[in-house]
């Protein structure tokens, strides 16, 4: 038999799975809460990075409510329970008696007392007859002397008003249909009980709804369960509360002292968010643009020399052996090692920035108006974390616009706020000597926009990296309103022709040291077409585009390409 006569070997091995079951195996897991995106857009909002609370840490993770039950008791089982005891309490009280007994003592306690002075009896009978607790505190303040026989017996009588007060709401609010009668405390005492059973309900179902399971208030759930069910809901809160600090951890976030802190990996997260939200718009115009895919890029030259960790440094450029001495210097006994922030050492790089780029932040008071600034901030650090992720070898800086241009750190840029408009006048023409020892810049009017000084930073901050690609993005709203000539400040509103070509001539200084400039133009109510062609102006001088963003939208804007002559719509 010749060797091409023999039959083909069928390749390969097949399997047959009997055991898997559909219906009984779980899908799987739901995707954890995102606590980074809601808490960065309030600190965003308020330019606040202050600890977060625990409360305000479970209100922002959500729980899919049917994962509950590998917690403890479900929510409608919770629910159900309270009910029960609701409708117990509502078929054994009634509230018409204690609503007698509550309106005679108030009348009874307001006709004892001392003789009032004239002064004070009109309006004391009056506020009596119509029942009004603040005119009678007034009274009592009137008095203003706490000692005083009348001070004493006007608290009374707001003490039996205010009983009174409870019971008719407790009437109002529940239909009771027993027969038991109440005491007047026992009438407030079973209020207060109802009002918790209310309020446990809302968060049940707020919960299911929301999946903010880590709101319930366990302790007051658990005096309505009996002990088994207590501690079957006391193994549910901590189990909630370890659920909640993994998820933190996992996002970013340090717990230190009860309040949770941001870590630059909560930055991390929270760009690399916006940026998958702004790709992923892109994928169906098949830009070959894939954000999720890893990208390799030529970063920083690693030295030998190094220095202590600091906010913003690369973990890959880390001295590890250095950085696990320095952690058993600090306690050679502890084991395993435990790091901490202090002990890290970062080898020191020589930069060789494949591109440099500036980012120019407007913060000027018209920046305020339907909440711009957030948008501007969200958008520096998606530039910050599309720069750092895809091209980590590049030159970036930020600078805050306002009346000056001011450098600011990428750990700053939370904390930037819109400056308050100080001027109201609808024309202004100021003039001030910067060179005065007189004169500091807290007493400037900070509101205007001084494009021309923050491109000129800008300007010196390039001119100090070895690379021909610089660029200077510019986030802002419109025209400037200020400049410099030498050391005087010029603030004029409406926006001068003065300004605009003070502007213009730092745009060609730009140009004549190869810095383009491209300009993003977020709306803003006072935007006219004069703003639009001055950003054409200013972009097209330096070779540079204009994007027109609409404000929340990151993923959408429209792309004039100068250098191209076309328009893009990316």
């Amino acid at each position: 038999m010749k060797p091409s006569d023999k039959p083909k070997r069928r390749g390969g091995i097949l399997h047959t799975y009997t055991k898997y079951d559909p219906v009984n195996i779980p899908g799987p897991r739901a995707p954890e809460s995102d606590v980074v995106t809601p808490m960065m857009n309030q600190m965003l909002s308020w330019g606040s990075q202050r600890p977060l609370t625990e409360e305000e840490m479970a209100r922002a993770i959500k729980i899919d409510p049917s994962q509950l039950s590998q917690f403890g008791p479900s929510l409608d089982f919770m629910k159900a329970t309270l009910e029960d005891q609701k409708r117990k309490l509502l078929e054994r009280y009634e509230t018409d008696s204690v609503r007698k007994k509550a309106s005679k003592a108030f009348r009874k306690t307001a006709k004892s007392g001392p003789q009032l002075k004239d002064s004070l009896k009109s309006a004391y009978d009056e506020a009596v007859t119509r029942q009004q607790l603040h005119e009678l505190e007034n009274l009592w303040y009137r008095v203003n002397n706490d000692a005083d026989e009348t001070a004493q017996h006007l608290m009374s009588v707001i003490a039996r008003l205010q009983d009174k007060y409870q019971v008719d709401e407790l009437h109002a609010n529940y239909d009771f249909t027993g027969r038991e009668s109440l005491t007047i405390p026992e009438a407030i005492e079973l209020k207060q009980m109802l009002d918790k059973i209310e309020e446990l309900l809302d968060q049940i179902e707020d919960a299911k709804q929301n999946g903010q399971i880590a709101i319930l208030d366990v302790e007051e759930m658990g005096q309505f369960l009996d002990e088994d069910q207590q501690h079957s809901l006391q193994e549910m809160q901590r189990q909630i509360q370890d659920y909640i600090d993994r998820v933190a951890e996992e996002q970013g976030f340090q717990k230190n002292g009860g309040k949770y802190e941001l870590t630059p990996k909560a930055y991390r997260t929270f760009q690399n968010k916006l940026l998958s939200r702004i790709f992923s718009h892109l994928k169906e115009s098949n830009s070959g643009r894939h954000f999720d895919a890893a990208v390799n890029g030529e970063g920083a030259v690693e030295m030998q020399s190094t220095k202590p960790y600091e906010f913003g440094d690369s973990i890959a450029n880390m001295d590890v052996p250095q950085t696990f001495i320095n952690a058993m210097i600090r306690d050679s006994t502890q084991r395993p090692i435990r790091l901490k922030a202090d002990d890290i050492e970062i080898h020191r790089t020589r930069n060789n920035p494949k591109a440099a780029t500036v980012i120019i932040m407007d913060m000027s008071g018209s920046m305020r108006y339907d909440s711009q600034y957030v948008n501007v901030k969200r958008m520096a650090l998606a530039m910050d974390g599309l720069i750092r992720s895809e091209y980590p070898g590049d030159y970036l800086n930020f600078i805050e616009m306002y009346t000056f241009g001011k450098v600011r750190t990428q750990r700053e840029i939370i904390d930037l706020m819109p400056k308050p408009v100080t001027i109201h006048h609808p024309v202004v023409q100021l003039k001030v000597d910067m060179s005065r020892d007189d004169v500091s810049e807290h007493m400037i009017h900070p509101h205007f926009t001084n494009i021309q000084h923050s491109l000129r930073l800008a300007r010196q901050l390039l001119a100090n990296v070895n690379t021909p690609n610089k660029q200077v993005m510019l986030i802002t709203d419109g025209l400037p309103t200020a400049h410099f000539e030498d050391s005087e400040l010029f603030m004029l509103y409406p926006p001068h022709q003065k300004t605009e070509e003070a502007t213009m001539r730092e745009g060609m200084m730009c140009a004549n040291e190869g810095i383009t400039i491209n300009t993003f133009l977020v709306p803003s109510w006072s935007q006219s077409e004069e703003d639009i062609r001055f950003a054409y102006r200013l972009s097209e001088s330096t070779t540079g585009r204009v994007f027109f963003t609409s404000g929340g939208d990151l993923d959408r804007f429209v792309v004039w390409d100068y250098i191209n002559k076309k328009r893009e719509i990316l």
